[in-house]
């Protein structure tokens, strides 16, 4: 398992347990956008009105949406907002406003990009920057960070809430993008985003059976690693309607399902390709030779990641 590493040139950060935001503020425009550049403005508008709110003109953040519900961050409820209907937005919105937990600064209040800084000086201008705007705005939080190891330990064993992980960041590197240079998470759980491939129908009835898990490799090739199983029987309807409306060849495009296992013969070895757009995240206990050593189970759906950001180096580590 993955440990955090030790020393003065780290900086430890919770994981919390929302999507990944980049807030963008130039004059009376603001832009939310996930790390992989998907848009999320139009799902969290008490958020663009919010960042409006704070005095400066220019600036650039990086953080995390979470939606508190009595006191604690819903996932579930941060899901709901990625719906079509703006009107469902904005209902969800007012019963259930959204927080930017902000843990960077890219722009700086003077609109002067301080991304090629190193992380000590960017966050010692953030927590100056949150001391002077976010104190009036409850929308917007600064998120905690320490160099102590036993703090960093005390929210690792504490995830599980709304803090599903430790983050530890190299205070000397400059802002990374695309890569995870000079960054450590770990979590408690031991989770992983798998484009869903395909899937096989159960041996009897017309219900989904199983998903079919994918990573991809670094020549893009989606790679079947595994599958997952764990759904209630009363929601096996819906989902193999959702499903069966992605029914698409080819799928996997590198190692593709084999056979039924030599140990459940009763299970179909056919299975349907999918068009490769769901993102499922699934929590496993080990991966080995290229797979899931056992069945995984669904946790939730990620529609805020890309299929290509589901990549075999997530459990290599």
């Amino acid at each position: 398992m993955v440990q955090l590493p030790t020393g003065a040139a780290w900086q430890y950060e919770p994981k919390w347990d929302g999507f990944r935001c980049l807030a963008f503020r130039d004059a009376d425009s603001v832009s939310l956008q996930s790390k992989s550049g998907q848009p999320l403005s139009r799902y969290f508008p008490e958020l663009v009105e919010a960042l409006l709110k704070l005095k400066p003109k220019q600036f650039v953040l990086d953080g995390e949406i979470v939606v508190p519900v009595e006191g604690k961050l819903s996932f579930d409820d941060l899901l709901r907002r990625i719906h079509p209907a703006a009107s469902r937005v904005q209902k969800l919105a007012k019963e259930h406003p959204a927080n930017l937990i902000v843990f960077d600064l890219l722009v700086d209040d003077r609109g002067r990009s301080i991304a090629d800084a190193a992380l000590a000086e960017r966050r010692k201008k953030l927590d100056a920057f949150a001391k002077k705007y976010f104190a009036k705005n409850k929308s917007v939080e600064l998120s905690p960070e320490t160099r102590d190891l036993k703090i960093a330990r005390s929210w690792l064993a504490g995830a599980g809430g709304d803090v599903d992980g430790v983050i530890a960041k190299r205070l000397d590197l400059p802002y990374q993008t695309g890569n995870r240079n000079g960054m450590v998470k770990v979590k408690r759980l031991r989770t992983a985003d798998c484009v869903v491939g395909g899937f096989r129908y159960a041996s009897e009835g017309k219900l989904v059976g199983s998903m079919l898990l994918g990573l991809y490799d670094d020549e893009g090739l989606l790679h079947h690693v595994g599958f997952t199983s764990s759904f209630k029987a009363t929601e096996k309807p819906q989902l193999t309607k959702k499903l069966e409306a992605l029914i698409k060849p080819p799928g996997f495009t590198g190692r593709a399902p084999g056979g039924p296992s030599r140990w459940s013969n009763d299970r179909s070895a056919e299975w349907e390709p999918l068009a490769t757009k769901l993102v499922a995240e699934v929590q496993y206990d080990h991966f080995t030779g290229g797979r899931f050593r056992h069945g995984t189970k669904f946790l939730r759906w990620r529609p805020d990641k890309k299929p290509a950001q589901c990549e075999l180096e997530q459990v290599q580590s």
